[in-house]
């Protein structure tokens, strides 16, 4: 008879069994990250019901755009400034964006710069500095007005009353855009023209080589050169114009400052 195998039930050892303060500290860790998570999913839980609830009061009447203020609007009309800010409708202020606003309307003809700025909760306020004209020239059956930059800033029927007026080398272009660079010093000698002498100046005309010729009244003209020293140029030109007035058809050369001289025609 086969001898009967006893199985031996082995004890746990004490020693290998986790410290009761261990398993404790486990366990609280454990509710920790609990509720941690419980606060987590509550505030995103609040965030999403807050923005569900903030984004229809956002766009409702009472953060619309009711109150506009345009500050510097002397040439630009004002329901142009406010289609283009995008603010015509009273729109939503979360929906106005003022860089954008901005640009749009630094791309109108007479805008220099224009600052947009929100005051809440309705209110949008527009500062504009325009540019000013210089001259006018002639383009088909009306005129154009540019500023100091060549910068074409409107097209009119009838010649400017108190702009001078010039013609320039290139073609003119639309408004909101500037002629070429060749037109430079006859856009200075307008935008510089000393009033002693504007009023008796017919027309100021750009030419080659950078040189700039003004008619005068009485069929003269006056040869300022180029941009260089206009003060003096234009000193020396009203000495003669201040004495005997030339012979019609005369030409005063004052290109060389402090040495002028008169040539008949």
């Amino acid at each position: 008879m086969a001898p009967t195998q006893t199985k031996t039930r082995r004890r746990p050892d004490p020693a290998a069994r986790p410290h009761p303060r261990v398993t404790e500290r486990r366990r609280a860790v454990s509710r920790q990250m609990g509720r941690r998570r419980f606060v987590v999913l509550c505030v995103a839980a609040a965030l999403v019901t807050l923005a569900a609830l903030a984004w229809p009061l956002a766009h409702s009447r009472f953060f619309a755009a009711r109150v506009v203020v345009v500050h510097g609007a002397h040439e630009t009309p004002l329901a142009q400034v406010l289609a283009t800010a995008g603010v015509a409708n009273a729109p939503p202020m979360i929906d106005v964006h003022t860089g954008a606003a901005e640009r749009a309307l630094d791309a109108l003809p007479w805008i220099a710069r224009a600052t947009v700025s929100l005051e809440w909760p309705d209110g949008v306020a527009i500062t504009l500095s325009e540019r000013r004209a210089v001259c006018a020239v002639s383009r088909g059956t009306g005129w154009v007005e540019l500023d100091r930059t060549g910068r074409v800033l409107a097209d009119v029927a009838n010649a400017p009353v108190g702009l001078v007026h010039a013609t320039l080398l290139g073609a003119l272009a639309a408004p909101g855009r500037s002629v070429g660079a060749g037109s430079d010093p006859a856009l200075i000698v307008a935008a510089t023209l000393p009033s002693v002498l504007r009023a008796d100046v017919a027309l100021v005309e750009a030419r080659p080589g950078a040189t700039v010729v003004l008619e005068l009244a009485g069929g003269v003209e006056a040869d300022l050169g180029g941009t260089n020293q206009l003060g003096a140029k234009y000193e020396d030109l009203a000495a003669i114009e201040a004495g005997a007035p030339p012979a019609p058809g005369s030409t005063i050369d004052v290109s060389v400052p402090q040495s002028p001289t008169v040539s008949g025609s």
